[in-house]
C-alpha cells in the first residue's frame, strides 16, 4: 500500500509523455476541451511550459530536459531549402531562415508565407520536447523578400533623414509586416558605420558618422517595441505579437575594412573602434537588441567568427548583452583560407569564441556531428553549449514563441498597406539630397512647374521598380523590371503630378539630335547604378554605369535637366556636373517613387542633408570628414533646401 499513492503521478507522467511527443493541441484537431486537464498536469510537471513561471526558471527547467543532441539543435540554423517538417521534428533545429530570394514560390502571397512557416513551426512541435523553431528573414528596407511588401528606402538614404521617430516609425511597420507572413526574427539592422563607398555595402550604412548611426538604432524600438521602464540592460525584449526580434550586424567593424572590399580586414586600434564601429551597439544593447550577427570581415587579421576577446569577453562579459550571437551566412566556414580548408577546426573557434547560433544553410548533420564529437571529447566545454543554449531560449521565451508558435491571418491586410506605402513615400522625399539648383541661387530649376507644353523623361531608372529598390529585393542581388513587385516608378509618378494636358516623353537613352528638335520645356533624367548586394557591390572607379552618362550628355547639353541620381553611395560626378541644372541624390528609395516627385515639384521641399561625404575622385579614398585631406565635392552635411510650393497639390 506504501506504494499506492504514486499511482495518480505516474498516470500523469505517462500522459505527458504521449502529450508531449505528439503535441496534438498544436498539430491535430483534437479538441482543447478534452485535453485541457492532460496538459494543466504537464505544464505542472514541466514548468518551461508554464507562462506563469519566471523566464529563468522556465529556461533551467527546459535545460535539466535537453540532452547533448537537443541542445545543439537550438544552436543549428538551416535554410529553408534544407529543410522539412520531418527534419525539424527529428532534429528539433532550433532555427530556419530565408536566405536572399529563398521564397516558398515565385511571387508568394502572404498565405503562403504562413502555410511554409507554419508547417515547419509544427515539425517542430512535434519533437520530443516540442521547442519550437525560431524563423528569420533578412527584411533590410521592409520586407523586402515578399512580393507586394512595401519597400522602404536603403539605409543610405534614411541616415540623409536624422529622423530617429521615422526609422523607429518604420521599423514597426517592417514588424507588422514581417510578422503577417508567419516570421517572428529580422536580420536587421545593419548598423555598419560605411568608412569608403568602394565597399558593396556602404548602402545599408546610415552614415560614415557614427553619431547618425547611433540616432538610427532607435528603428530597434519600431522593430521590437519600448522597452518597460524596468528593464535589465542588455536583456533582450520584444513586446508581442505585433513585434519582431532584432539582430544588429555586422560585429564589428565590417564597415572599415581596406579599400572597402568586402569581409576583407579591418586595420584600426583600439580607440579607434571603440570610437567608430563600436558606439552603435552600446546603443542597441541599451535598447534591448536580441541578437548581434558576427561580421564576415577579420579584425587586425583576426576573423570576427573567431575573435574570442571581441565576442565572449568584451560584447558579452564587458557590455553585458544577454541575448544570443548568430554567426553569418555560412560565416564559419570562412575562418580558414581556403573556405572550409578545416571545418573541425572552424566549428571550435567559432563556438569557443562565442557564437551561439551558426548559421548552417545546407549540411546542418556534419555542423552537428562535428560540434556533439567536441564536445564529448572535452575540447569544447559543456559550459559553453549551456551559454549558448540559455541565450537562445532566453529570446524565445521572452518574445512568447512557447505560447504562440503557429501564425493566423490576421495581419494579412498589413503587407504593403496603403499606411505603410504613405509612410515610405514620406521617407523618400525627406532622404533626398538637392547638390545643384540651377547655376546662381537667382535662377533655380526646381520645384518644376507642372503644365508645361512637353517635357522628357529619360534614363534606365526613370521606369524601372527593381532598379528603383536596389538590391536586398525579392532576390539576393535585385533585379530589373516592374513585375517582381508592387510600387510607383519615378516615371508614373512623375506622370501622375503633371498636368494632365502636358506631353510627356519617354526614352531610356535618347539621340542628342532628337532632344534638341523636341522642343521641350524641360527634361527629368534618371540613371544610376544597377542593383547589387555584398560583393558584388565592391567597385573601385564609382563611376556612373553607362549608358547612364551617354543619357546624361544627350539629354543635358541640348535641354534644360534634372538628373536623379539612383545609387547606392555617391559616384563620381564632378566631370558631369556643369551640364546639369540640378541635381538630387535619390539613392535607393523603394518602392515609392511619388516620393521623389513630391519634392520635384514643390508639394514638399528638399530637406535632406549628405550623410556621407561626397568625393571627387576615388584617389582620394576613403576620406571622411574631420580626416586631415578633407577635399570633398560636396561636404558631409551638405544639402540645398527649397521651399513647398504655395498652392501646391
Amino acid at each position: 500500500m506504501a506504494g499506492a499513492p504514486r499511482a495518480p503521478i505516474l498516470l500523469i507522467l505517462f500522459l505527458c509523455i504521449i502529450w508531449t511527443s505528439t503535441v496534438m493541441l498544436m498539430v491535430t484537431a483534437t479538441s482543447a476541451e478534452s485535453s485541457s486537464s492532460v496538459e494543466e498536469n504537464c505544464t505542472m510537471m514541466m514548468k518551461y511550459k508554464d507562462p506563469k513561471q519566471p523566464i529563468n526558471i522556465r529556461m533551467k527547467d527546459l535545460m535539466s530536459r535537453m540532452t547533448l543532441a537537443e541542445k545543439i539543435a537550438q544552436m543549428t540554423q538551416i535554410d529553408r531549402a534544407s529543410a522539412t517538417p520531418e527534419v525539424m521534428r527529428n532534429y528539433s533545429l532550433g532555427s530556419l531562415l530565408s536566405g536572399g530570394g529563398s521564397l516558398p514560390m515565385t511571387n508568394a502571397n502572404v498565405e503562403d508565407w504562413v502555410k511554409m512557416v507554419n508547417e515547419f513551426q509544427k515539425g517542430s512541435l512535434s519533437s520530443r520536447l516540442g521547442i519550437p523553431m525560431l524563423y528569420g528573414i533578412d527584411a533590410v528596407h521592409g520586407h523586402n523578400n515578399v512580393y507586394k511588401a512595401t519597400i522602404f528606402p536603403h539605409n543610405v538614404g534614411l541616415g540623409v533623414t536624422r529622423d530617429p521617430d521615422l526609422v523607429k516609425r518604420i521599423g514597426a511597420a517592417t514588424a507588422l509586416e514581417v510578422r503577417a507572413t508567419g516570421i517572428p526574427y529580422v536580420f536587421a539592422p545593419c548598423i555598419a558605420v560605411c568608412r569608403d563607398p568602394r565597399w558593396g555595402r556602404c548602402y545599408e550604412s546610415y552614415s560614415e558618422d557614427h553619431k547618425i548611426v547611433q540616432q538610427m538604432t532607435e528603428i530597434i524600438s519600431g522593430l521590437q517595441g519600448e522597452l518597460p521602464t524596468n528593464s535589465t540592460n542588455g536583456v533582450p525584449y520584444v513586446a508581442g505579437k505585433n513585434k519582431v526580434a532584432a539582430c544588429a550586424k555586422h560585429f564589428v567593424g565590417d564597415g572599415g575594412t581596406t579599400e572597402g572590399i568586402n569581409e576583407n580586414n579591418t586595420v584600426i586600434d583600439w580607440h579607434g573602434l571603440l570610437n567608430i564601429h563600436m558606439p552603435a551597439y552600446y546603443n542597441s544593447i541599451i535598447k534591448g537588441v536580441s541578437t548581434i550577427m558576427v561580421s564576415y570581415s577579420s579584425l587586425n587579421g583576426v576573423k570576427m567568427h573567431a575573435n574570442y576577446d571581441l565576442v565572449t569577453r568584451f560584447l558579452k562579459d564587458t557590455l553585458k548583452f544577454r541575448g544570443f550571437v548568430i554567426s553569418d551566412w555560412a560565416g564559419i566556414d570562412k575562418i580558414t583560407t581556403p573556405v572550409k580548408a578545416n571545418y573541425t577546426y572552424s566549428v571550435q573557434a567559432g563556438i569557443s569564441a562565442g557564437i551561439d547560433m551558426v548559421m548552417v544553410p545546407f549540411n546542418h548533420t556534419e555542423f552537428i556531428d562535428i560540434l556533439t564529437g567536441l564536445v564529448n571529447d572535452n575540447v569544447i566545454p559543456m559550459s559553453r553549449i549551456d551559454d549558448a543554449v540559455r541565450r537562445i531560449l532566453r529570446v524565445k521565451f521572452t518574445m512568447g514563441l512557447f505560447e504562440n508558435p503557429l501564425a493566423d491571418l490576421s495581419m494579412v491586410d498589413q503587407v504593403g498597406s496603403q499606411a505603410h506605402r504613405d509612410l515610405a513615400r514620406e521617407a523618400v522625399r525627406k532622404s533626398l539630397v538637392l547638390l545643384k539648383n540651377g547655376n546662381n541661387t537667382d535662377s533655380p530649376l526646381l520645384p518644376l512647374p507642372r503644365n508645361p507644353n512637353r517635357i522628357l523623361v529619360a534614363g534606365t531608372h526613370a521606369n524601372n521598380l527593381g532598379y528603383q529598390c536596389g538590391g536586398w529585393t525579392i532576390s539576393w542581388q535585385g533585379l530589373s523590371g516592374n513585375n517582381h513587385t508592387s510600387g510607383t516608378t519615378i516615371l508614373n509618378a512623375i506622370s501622375t503630378a503633371v498636368d494632365p494636358s502636358t506631353e510627356i516623353i519617354y526614352s531610356e537613352n535618347p539621340e542628342a539630335d532628337f532632344v534638341k528638335s523636341a522642343k521641350l520645356s524641360y527634361a527629368i533624367v534618371v540613371v544610376g547604378e544597377f542593383p547589387y548586394a555584398e560583393t558584388a557591390g565592391d567597385n573601385l572607379n564609382l563611376t556612373i554605369p553607362e549608358p547612364g552618362l551617354s543619357t546624361i550628355s544627350n539629354v543635358c547639353e541640348s535641354v534644360k535637366c534634372v538628373v536623379i541620381l539612383i545609387s547606392g553611395r555617391p559616384l563620381v560626378i564632378e566631370p558631369y556636373l556643369s551640364s546639369m541644372d540640378a541635381l538630387v541624390a535619390a539613392w535607393l528609395p523603394g518602392s515609392e517613387g511619388q516620393g521623389v516627385a513630391d519634392a520635384l515639384f514643390g508639394d514638399y521641399g528638399f530637406t535632406g542633408k549628405l550623410a556621407r561625404t561626397w568625393f571627387r575622385t576615388v584617389d582620394q579614398l576613403p576620406m571622411n570628414v574631420g580626416d586631415s585631406h578633407y577635399d570633398p565635392l560636396f561636404p558631409f552635411g551638405f544639402g540645398l533646401t527649397t521651399q513647398p510650393v504655395l498652392g501646391s497639390s
